[in-house]
């Protein structure tokens, strides 16, 4: 198997910046439980606090579609739906 190497941003929108974070926070919790995964970290941005960045490491694409069919990513996407102004998910392959 190949690890998958992905980065998210999750843009908040701004009245709901805290309520997002709150929810990210919980959701990398849960996330460090799952099978497969070697690494979940979530940034805040400086110089803008609603745009948040996750870069992640699975064990492999199939682990992580596991990852997001658990209740803890359910959980998540409920508590956040309506709050989200942006979100991108870029799916890397290491070149060097």
């Amino acid at each position: 198997m190949s690890e998958l190497i992905l980065v998210a941003k999750v843009v908040a929108k701004k009245e709901s910046v805290e309520l997002v974070k709150s929810e990210l926070l919980k959701l990398v919790a849960h996330a460090k439980e799952d099978e497969g995964c070697l690494t979940y970290s979530c940034h805040e941005d400086k110089s803008d606090p609603a745009v948040f960045i996750f870069y992640e490491i699975w064990e492999s694409a199939a682990l992580l579609e596991k990852h997001m069919l658990t209740e803890g990513f359910k959980a998540y996407q409920k508590a956040v739906d309506g709050h989200i102004a942006e979100r991108a998910i870029n799916k890397l392959t290491l070149l060097a």
